[in-house]
């Protein structure tokens, strides 16, 4: 069977079935547009290929780089680290403060900069005699705090998928409504089965389609409003 008959076949079972009372059913936007199911394959073929790139690589460092290494431009490392780290606990702290959505974003960032601290602060100080005070900062300040981060970044993307899931139909009424706010919080299907919202891979790439319809939209209603 063809791209197309299969994208026709989806399409008549869909008008067939009809839409659930629970939950809209909407087509597949990879199989119905052929240019979002080429990108989708472009993700996976790149991502499938820098899997493949990095395990030979990691190969190749474990059997070639030295056990010791004389490192240059040890203190200009650490500290515009460390500079940076504390520009990112800065941004998330205004992102926090203005209940801003880049909060999610901010706290992925600190989250990984604060695991990357504590692993190389650990690592490199194996065997000398700054080794414990570098695994206690890691354990009782940098990973308890990237854990916060991760974790607070989680709740704020659950919630923010809960917001966007649509109530479903039998429950347009304002009883239903409260009921679904007060019971219905904890039911999101986790993130790892939630789907990509909007129009999913497309809205990654610059230039997307999808930004061009909705500059298109905007110009067309400007326009209108013009003519009025």
């Amino acid at each position: 069977m063809s791209p197309a008959e299969r994208r026709q076949l989806a399409t008549m079972l869909i008008e067939v079935d009809g839409p659930h009372l629970d939950e809209p059913v909407t087509a597949d936007p990879y199989l119905n547009d052929p240019a979002l199911g080429r990108q989708r394959r472009l993700v996976l073929f790149i991502s499938a290929g820098c899997c493949v790139i990095l395990a030979g690589w990691i190969v190749v460092l474990a059997a070639t780089l030295p056990h010791h290494f004389n490192a240059h431009h040890w203190r200009a490392l650490w500290v515009n680290f460390d500079v940076l780290l504390l520009a990112a606990f800065a941004l998330t702290a205004w992102a926090t403060w203005r209940k801003r959505q880049v909060l999610i974003l901010l706290l992925m960032l600190t989250g990984t900069m604060l695991c990357c601290d504590a692993w190389f602060d650990v690592g490199t100080s194996l065997a000398t005699s700054s080794m414990w005070l570098s695994i206690a900062d890691a354990v009782f300040a940098e990973l308890p705090l990237a854990f916060l981060a991760f974790t607070g970044a989680r709740r704020l993307l659950r919630a923010t998928v809960e917001a966007g899931m649509p109530v479903p139909a039998r429950d347009q009424s304002r009883d239903g409504r409260e009921a679904a706010n007060e019971q219905g919080r904890g039911d999101a299907p986790s993130l790892r089965r939630t789907a990509l919202a909007g129009a999913g891979l497309e809205e990654a790439f610059p230039g997307s389609r999808a930004l061009e319809r909705a500059e298109r939209s905007r110009q067309m209603t400007s326009r209108g409003s013009g003519a009025k």
